[in-house]
């Protein structure tokens, strides 16, 4: 067991301690559904508090050699799918926490090179004999290591997105970060299945994008996905009757997500901390202060604040997402700035109608501080 390489499943185990934990295994069939297919790169976008990690390690958890997962998911939906156990287990994983790696590498270059030394490292110590000792390049060692032995890995990378996310990075280190994960995973035989998660959609640059080999599903296009995005009603509705918390007041307070299969969906953070509160409060501003939203407020494009103001009120918005470039620096427009917030969990989509709105009380006060505090 590595740090890296095939880490196991105690984190999961641990969220399955937990007091308050709702299966979500189901996404399992997704992930099986594409493994050593052309659908295998799945890149999964949601925002903060909303369970991106936990999934994360729940796959790592299944799939990784370095465990025995046969009982922690034995009581829950994958262990009565036909192809539970021969997927369980069997495979080599490779884990990635991309906000990890740049923090201990400073830059992107700094990050790929800790990454890739960090990785092969363990690579070494896994296949001994099988590995040119003196091979720094990732790709190239996964590439002699199937010619030698066939081995395929599971790639699974959270906070990929980490480089988009701030101001201070440079577009070329942002494309040095793109081609780095093109040579990694595009059509390389060593991949079996590909799992990318994050806060934002992958950064388009020039005319398409470097990772345009992904099935993306997003808070805009969550297609299958959208059950796993947060918590369901049934699920809140059941855990409001073990709690003995009022339904109606958690609906209010952390539903109004939707998409065009679930009508319903909950902040799934937030309904915890309800629940172990044992009452209903912002808990949003735990994780974010409002001056992260009123920043983007503060940009005012093409009447941003009055349109603000309108949906305070429960109205809509209408909005164009296309022009979006999936950072959080390049907002040319209203819609930008809009499209990036629903990405960000403050704002509520619906595809059909093309527009947005706030989605809950919980939501609704962090723009009122926002824009009070303003004046």
């Amino acid at each position: 067991m590595g740090i890296y390489l095939n880490p196991g499943n105690e984190l999961f185990a641990e969220a399955v301690r937990s007091e308050i934990y709702v299966d979500k295994t189901g996404l399992i069939k997704n992930t099986n559904r594409v493994l050593g297919t052309s659908q295998k790169f799945v890149c999964v976008s949601r925002p903060r508090r909303f369970g991106k990690s936990m999934a994360a390690n729940m796959l790592a958890a299944y799939y990784g050699k370095a465990c025995d997962s046969q009982q922690l998911f034995s009581k829950f939906e994958i262990a009565a799918d036909p192809d539970f156990q021969e997927h369980l287990n069997r495979y080599h994983v490779i884990f990635l926490n991309m906000q990890r790696m740049l923090s201990r590498g400073k830059s992107v270059e700094g990050m790929l090179q800790y990454m890739q030394h960090a990785v092969l490292e363990e690579l070494l110590r896994e296949f001994e004999g099988q590995l040119p000792v003196n091979e720094t390049v990732l790709s190239i060692a996964l590439e002699k290591l199937y010619q030698n032995t066939g081995e395929k890995f599971v790639f699974i990378i959270d906070e990929w997105d980490c480089v988009f996310r701030t101001g201070q990075i440079t577009d070329e280190a942002q494309t040095m970060y793109l081609d780095f994960l093109r040579d990694l995973l595009k059509d390389q035989p060593y991949v079996i299945l590909a799992y990318m998660t994050g806060i934002l959609p992958i950064k388009k640059y020039g005319t398409h994008s470097a990772l345009n080999m992904f099935d993306e599903y997003s808070m805009t296009f969550p297609r299958n996905m959208a059950t796993y995005i947060g918590f369901t009603e049934d699920e809140v509705r059941a855990l409001c009757e073990k709690y003995g918390m009022d339904f109606d007041a958690m609906k209010n307070w952390y539903d109004g997500y939707s998409f065009s299969k679930v009508s319903h969906i909950y902040n799934p953070k937030s309904v915890v901390d309800a629940l172990r509160a044992g009452e209903f409060a912002s808990y949003w501003t735990q994780t974010e202060t409002y001056e992260a939203l009123k920043i983007y407020i503060d940009i005012n494009h093409d009447g941003l604040k009055d349109a603000i103001i309108e949906m305070l009120v429960g109205t809509s918005v209408c909005i164009s997402t296309e022009r979006f470039q999936n950072d959080m620096t390049t907002l040319g427009s209203r819609d930008d700035v809009l499209t990036l917030l629903i990405h960000l969990g403050y704002l509520a989509f619906d595809k059909e109608t093309s527009s947005v709105r706030i989605p809950n009380a919980e939501i609704r006060g962090e723009f009122q501080n926002a824009i009070e505090g303003d004046r």
